[in-house]
């Protein structure tokens, strides 16, 4: 009985320890597994498998728990992205990133909100699994190509060829064309009259002559089955296509994904998130999200960290 007393405390210990350093790190985690699977739900799931091996671990052994939960994390999610990936191929019309509601002080750190924006994780879809997570881990998490090695399973020395490629490849399609808080802004005041009045003006005025626009109903809600480009075309579409003109609708201004972005509702139900890329003060893309499954986490803040 003696040594059971002693012991409980220890293996109490143990375990205060293990989920504090999970709880300290839970927010940067799930950044990591969302800009890596673009699914806040996968993520989650990410999160639990996480913390399932890190309770296994011998923590007296581990240098550097941060970078320790880091690898663990990166390497589940790397696994469920390829299941993600196949999920993907019998998915119905185009395949958006599911979009979170942020706090305004995330939108302070530019590159955090760049590297969750609905823009970079669509660019990052076309990234290959293992380029993915190494850019992540490197131009986001700030991570070392020795660290980086051990999460992803490759040498150094591939690693640092594998980040080179990425991010020749991101940069060749990320937005060219910083723009300002008050340019964001206008972009969204003129979708929301147009959503709101149906008025076309305001639109082909922020809209990029080469503006392409994607829809995701997910098979459930109505959407666009492919893109659609040119400022006339999204506009119009904009203003009479993708709204129920014969029910209420509200639209409310929101951060989605670290900017500004539109929550809009029919008959007091969400109906959809809409997010823009911005350019140079024009819009150059619009994403409409409208799969239930993907607006579940809408309505309630998420923490994004890095």
């Amino acid at each position: 009985m003696a040594s059971e007393r002693t012991e409980r405390p220890t293996a109490t210990a143990r375990m205060d320890a293990a989920t504090e350093a999970f709880v300290t790190h839970r927010n940067l985690l799930f950044t990591l597994a969302y800009e890596i699977l673009g699914s806040a739900t996968d993520a989650e799931d990410v999160l639990q498998e996480t913390w399932l091996l890190w309770v296994g671990v011998e923590h007296g052994t581990v240098l550097d728990r941060r970078a320790y939960l880091i690898r663990i994390a990166t390497r589940q999610a790397l696994k469920r992205l390829r299941t993600l990936d196949r999920r993907k191929e019998t998915y119905v019309g185009p395949w958006l990133p599911e979009p979170l509601l942020t706090a305004p002080d995330v939108a302070e750190d530019v590159e955090l909100a760049d590297s969750v924006s609905m823009a970079m994780l669509l660019v990052l879809e076309t990234l290959q699994p293992t380029e993915r997570a190494v850019f992540v881990l490197r131009e986001v998490f700030d991570l070392d190509y020795d660290e980086i090695a051990q999460a992803v399973g490759k040498s150094p020395a591939a690693v640092r060829q594998i980040a080179h490629r990425a991010r020749a490849h991101v940069a060749a399609r990320r937005p060219r064309g910083a723009s300002s808080p008050a340019e964001h802004r206008a972009a969204l005041q003129a979708f929301q009259r147009a959503v709101e009045t149906g008025e076309l003006q305001s639109l082909l005025d922020i809209l990029a002559p080469n503006v392409v626009a994607l829809s995701d109903g997910g098979g459930v809600k109505h959407a666009l089955l492919r893109p659609i480009v040119g400022a006339d075309h999204v506009a119009r579409l904009l203003a009479v296509g993708w709204w129920k003109r014969d029910a209420e609708r509200s639209v409310e201004p929101v951060q989605i994904n670290g900017g500004p972005g539109l929550l809009v509702r029919v008959n007091g139900e969400i109906d959809g998130v809409l997010a823009v890329r911005v350019e140079n003060g024009y819009v150059t893309g619009a994403y409409h999200v409208r799969n239930p499954e993907k607006l579940s986490r809408i309505e309630r803040e998420t923490a994004v960290s890095r």
